[in-house]
This record gives structure tokens, sequence and C-alpha cells, in this order.
């Protein structure tokens, strides 16, 4: 708006010495010799006028653009003393300025409000130019992590901790790199994270350090206490089908003992049973074994096992729980001679830990039965773990195999995830199917 007004008495300027221009070329083309000698002089004075104006409109830009230069916004230009011509360009110089310090004092608050939070933020941070190690800035964190007042450049880092300062060139835009340090007699962890941005053609390294070694040792008891977990899960697993089927062979030995020798069947299902406890429990000390060396990558011992053997071997082991719990298991294997390629003792303690969930799943239904089955399918052996119990709702379906994840306000939530490490274990996968209120099933795909 300030500049039109400009520009609309400049073009008023202008449409009259057009005017006169245009009658004095009349007056000469007519031969009205008399009457140019007062044109003339007007024609004369609208061009000085014009270049007066001109000249005075350039020397306030350049008095402005020298106060950009220097950033020199506080400067008022007067609009009353101006000449009529100008008064709405200093208006409009002074609009401008007035942008420019509301500017300015916004990044000024934004900055000192940025200071303030790089201030206080446990994460030190530091920035210099990537070419020639000079110092941008470091926060408070920083210098208290480091113990250093000051730093000119990053150079200077190098006699006080080679390995650090090293750590600090070499770090490459999103790349972290954990650095160990030495602070009062003591190792420290830092945790680096690095950016680059570059300002006036100058490329430079943000990088923030954060202390890792209090999370570390949190994350430490939480990784023992959850191992606890696991170990006091598998093992209970493990240990109450062992101890229910100890109890059935003492009270079949107490039935006998009084009654004379032992028949051949009762002698053979003393042999299987105790035969099953010693193989299982053999099984539980190869599982303690597993997670005892948590520095050595678990791997199976894979041998070529009927699949047939390891249904018996687990319903015989499961027997007496289900006989206690009046629950049916059906056995399906169409194909006796189906083999697969597996670590035995872990395996069965992925189908104790399916069965076991089965069995809490349907104990509350009347008709409760749980089917094992057993298919070759697409060169792919599967076995599969069904229930028709409650089910699982879709919204937690997808959480199940989360380790510590439990719906069960006793459970641990680590049997199903363990079941996928060692599926995993194995190059194999599982998956599960569930219908609410219809049951549920787990596939093993070997």
């Amino acid at each position: 708006m300030t500049y039109k007004k400009y520009e609309i008495r400049l073009l008023k300027k202008v449409s009259l010495l057009f005017a006169v221009l245009t009658g004095t070329a009349w007056l000469l083309v007519n031969k009205h010799y008399s009457y140019m000698g007062l044109s003339v002089p007007v024609v004369l004075f609208q061009i000085y006028d014009i270049f007066n104006m001109l000249k005075k409109a350039q020397e306030e830009v350049q008095e402005f653009v020298e106060a950009v230069h220097y950033r020199d916004f506080s400067r008022y230009f007067n609009v009353k003393q101006a000449p009529s011509e100008l008064q709405s360009l200093r208006e409009g110089f002074n609009e401008i300025n007035s942008t420019f310090k509301v500017i300015s004092k916004e990044k000024e608050v934004q900055y000192q409000y940025l200071q303030k939070i790089l201030e206080l933020v446990d994460t030190g941070i530091i920035s210099f130019e990537s070419v020639s190690g000079d110092l941008n800035w470091m926060n408070e964190t920083f210098k208290k992590i480091m113990e250093i007042p000051y730093l000119k450049t990053i150079h200077s880092l190098e006699k006080r901790d080679p390995l650090l300062y090293q750590a600090l060139i070499d770090i490459r835009p999103g790349e972290n790199r954990i650095v160990p340090i030495m602070k009062e007699n003591r190792q420290v962890k830092l945790l680096l994270a690095a950016t680059l941005f570059q300002t006036d053609g100058i490329l430079n390294k943000l990088i923030a350090c954060q202390n890792i070694n209090e999370a570390l040792d949190e994350t430490e008891a939480r990784a023992w206490q959850k191992l606890l977990s696991v170990m006091t899960h598998e093992i209970m697993n493990s240990v109450a089908p062992i101890s229910s089927l100890a109890g059935t062979l003492k009270n079949r030995l107490l039935q006998t003992s009084s009654g004379g020798d032992l028949n051949v069947s009762d002698r053979d299902d003393l042999e299987i049973g105790l035969e099953t406890i010693k193989r299982r429990s053999e099984g539980l000390l190869k599982f303690a074994e597993t997670y005892r060396n948590l520095n050595k990558i678990t791997k199976p011992n894979l041998k070529k096992v009927y699949v047939r053997d390891l249904f018996e071997n687990l319903h015989t082991l499961m027997q007496p729980t289900l006989d206690q719990k009046k629950i049916e298991l059906d056995i399906i294997l169409k194909d006796p001679g189906l083999m697969i390629d597996v670590d035995i003792n872990l395996i069965e303690q992925v189908l104790i830990n399916l069965v076991i969930n089965a069995l809490e799943a349907v104990k509350e239904r009347s008709n409760a039965h749980i089917v094992l089955s057993a298919i070759k399918e697409n060169n792919k052996i599967l076995i599969k773990v069904a229930d028709n119990g409650n089910g699982i709702s879709d919204d937690l379906i997808d959480k199940i195999f989360v380790p510590f994840f439990s719906t069960k306000k006793s459970g641990s939530g680590i049997g199903l995830s363990l079941c996928k490490q060692i599926m995993m274990l194995h190059k194999g996968n599982i998956q599960v199917q569930s219908i609410k209120g219809v049951g549920t099933a787990f596939s093993l795909f070997f």
C-alpha cells in the first residue's frame, strides 16, 4: 500500500510531462513558436522534478540498505519532515524495520529457549566444524561429562581422551557408537550419535553423548530377573508332570506291594514311567544347561526322530495330569514313519508348553479335549496342538509371542516367547489361529 502511493505520485508526474510534451509537439507542428517559449521551461521543470524525486528516492533506499546491512533496525525514518513524494516511501521503510524487529525478537526468544532446553537435558551436546575442528558450541552436560570448562577446538580432546576424540572424529551421520571413558577412576560408557549440517557453506558435525551406565545396569538387572522367571517357569512346567507321574507310580507300587509280585503289565508301566521320568529329567537338565552359559550362542543338537516317539513321550508324561483334570488328548498321526530333524529335548519343551496352555484354556469346558496332530504339507512337517477352549481375542493374538506379555494374572509371559525362539533355532516357525469362544490351534512348521 505504501509503495502504491509512491507509484501513483510518479505516474501523475510522468503523465503530466507526457501531456506537456504532447502540447509542445502540437505547437511545434502548427508553427506556434511564440507559445513554445512558455511550454519548454515547463517541460524542463517537470523533467528536473522527476529526476530530483528519483534521486531522493535512491538516496533514501541507499540509507535503508545500509541500515539493513548493519542490522540497525532501530533506525527511524522521519515521515513528517520528508518531502511529500517521499513520505510514503519512508512509511514503508519504517514498516519493514518494525517487521524485522519482531522477527529478530522472536528468533532471540527461540534461541534463548533452545539454549535453556539444551542446558537442562542430561545429554551432552557438542558441535564443531568438520574440517577445521573449531568448536561452535557445547552444553553444560557435555562439560560435566568431560569435566572441562572450555574447548577451543575438538582437537583439544586428543590429549585428554584419545579414544573418545577418535570416536568423535570418525563417527558417521546416523551411526550410534558406544565409547568407554574414565571418570573418577571408574569406567563410564557413552552412547554417541552424530549428524551433519551446513551453514554458510561450512560443514558442521553435531554429536550427542549419553551416559548409559545407569541404563545398562538397570537393563542388566531386569534381564537377570526375567531370565530367572524363564528358568522358574520352564522348570515348573517340567517338574509338575514329572511329580504327577512319580506319584502315580508310587501308588501303583504301594498297591502291588500289598498284593505280591508285580505282573508283566504293571512292570511294563513302571519301566515306561521311570524311563519317562529319567529322560524328561535329563531334558530338563539340558534345558538348564542351555541358559547357564550366556556367552555362547545356543545351537540345537539336531537328530532325526520319529514324530510318533515325540507324541508317545509327551502322552506318557502328561497322562496323569490329563486323567486328573478329566481332559481328553487325541493324537492324530496318519503317517507313523514321519520324521523330523530336531533337538528332541527343546522340541519336547515346546510341546509341553503348548499342551499346558491348552489345559489352561479348556479347564472350564465340560467337553474339554486337546488334539495333537502331525502331517507333511508342501515339503514341510506341520505339528499342531489344538484345543476347544475360550480362544484368544483379536486384539491380543498379535501380542502373545511378545516376551513377558501374558493374559493370565499369574503368568510370566515367557512360555510362548521361548517356544518361538526354539522354533527359530530350528529354522522353523510357530503360528497361531484362534476364534473367540471356539478354540485355539498352534502350528509348528519344520
